[in-house]
């Protein structure tokens, strides 16, 4: 075998070992996750504890739930900079926990703001009930609209946007790391706020989000998954509207608030 021929062998046993590596990352921040939830109060309703926590815990879901779909685009951002070691692709994902995290703040920025100025009003049987449904109806709606659609096309061709948004050295890594997490934040931010409305502390409903998002990513029949993406959601909001304590996995609010 010649030496360019062992090398090659070589950057693909690496890509490999890095798509394992982050696959072993998520499969370890689903147990953590599933570890700190335990327990806990999995209704829309759902106490959020302090924002360190909560960002804590968050940045840890986002591992879980993004670290698979995004595996694909750190293994040919790898590829690309096989000569570069390590750091480059350790940087790219850490600006796509970074841009998740600060999403993460800004969803319990709107969660502390909507209780201290809606109070009573957000209980499950006042406005929780619809308020819940109703982020469930723009979830599926957003699905369909255009912006959804370039933020998706983006994530499920990486190829075009590490051409296009090429930066060297490990702080252009991270720059845009963050910048494709961006694009993901638009492509999934709805459903997101479904997690919200479902129960952001129920792993049940994490794993259906997660599953969503890798197959909207990853799967080559786009509009088949958008569109399955998008009933499903439509069923959902159906459910807690109509008949919510026959949703599957869904806890309704004994009392307090719900929804975001």
């Amino acid at each position: 075998m010649s030496s360019p021929e062992i090398q090659a062998l070589a950057a693909a046993r690496a890509r490999v070992g890095l798509v394992a590596f982050l696959i072993a990352l998520a499969a370890l921040a689903w147990w953590s996750t599933v570890r700190s939830m335990t327990g806990m109060d999995v209704s829309p309703s759902a106490d959020l504890g302090t924002l360190g926590w909560f960002v804590g815990i968050w940045i840890v879901m986002m591992a879980a739930m993004m670290l698979p779909a995004v595996s694909p685009t750190v293994a040919l951002y790898a590829r690309m900079t096989q000569r570069s070691g390590a750091a480059r692709p350790i940087a790219f994902t850490s600006g796509y926990l970074v841009v998740w995290g600060a999403a993460g703040v800004a969803a319990y920025g709107l969660f502390a703001l909507g209780r201290h100025a809606a109070g009573a009003r957000l209980a499950w049987h006042a406005g929780g009930r619809w308020l819940a449904g109703g982020v469930l109806l723009v979830a599926a709606v957003y699905e369909l609209t255009p912006l959804k659609d370039v933020c998706l096309g983006k994530c499920r061709s990486p190829f075009g946007f590490l051409m296009g948004a090429w930066r060297d050295g490990v702080r252009g890594a991270f720059a845009m790391g963050s910048k494709h997490a961006a694009w993901c934040l638009g492509c999934c931010w709805a459903l997101m706020g479904a997690l919200f409305a479902l129960g952001v502390m129920s792993v049940l409903w994490m794993a259906v989000v997660a599953a969503l998002i890798t197959i909207e990513k990853v799967l080559p029949w786009r509009r088949l998954a958008v569109w399955s993406t998008t009933l499903l959601l439509l069923a959902l909001a159906v459910g807690v509207l109509a008949v919510p304590g026959s949703v599957p996995g869904f806890v309704v609010p004994s009392g307090g608030m719900a929804g975001m």
